[in-house]
């Protein structure tokens, strides 16, 4: 086995990008490439927080609880759906399906992007973020618990 270098790497269509979101979240990037294809382990805050709804129109993303819990919101077709996640569990969002995550504090996720990108394949949902973000951790708990 041979070490493959960043500028290598790059040559393929493959890059590494970390950030600190503005919620507190850590994000692990692997991908970026251009069939919008990428990976990333995010660790939420040790508040827990809301990301911003958003949909995609060529990509899929396929969340994966490693530990927590995670709410996922969705508006697809004017339906709304609030779900909760616990470790293993998971959820794919199909293109242009609005979605939101609530991260509990200190919880891992795995996000796998695939499918056709368009360039900037991200757009913002503002009427699922007002369906959101003013719900409070302690509800969505309850929300979930009471569906299993």
């Amino acid at each position: 086995m041979q070490p493959i270098s960043p500028e290598e790497a790059r040559s393929y269509g493959m890059e590494t990008k970390h950030d600190r979101m503005d919620n507190g979240e850590l994000r692990f990037r692997l991908g970026c490439s251009a069939d919008g294809s990428s990976y990333c382990r995010t660790v939420a805050s040790e508040s827990g927080a809301w990301q911003n709804s958003h949909y995609h129109k060529g990509v899929s993303e396929l969340y994966v609880v490693q530990s927590g819990w995670i709410a996922y919101a969705e508006l697809n077709e004017g339906e709304f759906k609030l779900e909760l996640l616990r470790p293993g569990e998971s959820v794919t969002f199909r293109p242009l399906v609005h979605h939101n995550l609530y991260l509990s504090p200190g919880s891992v996720i795995h996000t796998i992007k695939y499918g056709t990108a368009y360039e900037n394949d991200w757009f913002p949902s503002p009427e699922l973020n007002e369906r959101t973000k003013h719900l409070a951790p302690e509800a969505l708990f309850a929300i979930g618990s009471a569906a299993r």
